[in-house]
């Protein structure tokens, strides 16, 4: 899976990254970021379907 973050729509509230921290963390911006471009951990779905912002987006 591919994952992206909007960077305009993320308000930083950090719980993708409590999610999964392989995948996501908050950058000294307060807006979160990926740190990996793909991934098969399920957890990079359950951080998308979390974002109160739906800033993360999660290709198959």
């Amino acid at each position: 899976m591919k994952v992206f973050v909007d960077q305009d729509a993320c308000i930083g509230c950090g719980v993708c990254e409590n999610l999964c921290p392989d995948v996501f963390k908050v950058n000294d911006e307060g807006k979160a970021e990926t740190l990996v471009a793909e991934t098969d951990l399920p957890c990079a779905q359950d951080a998308a379907d979390s974002c109160p912002t739906q800033a993360i987006s999660v290709e198959e």
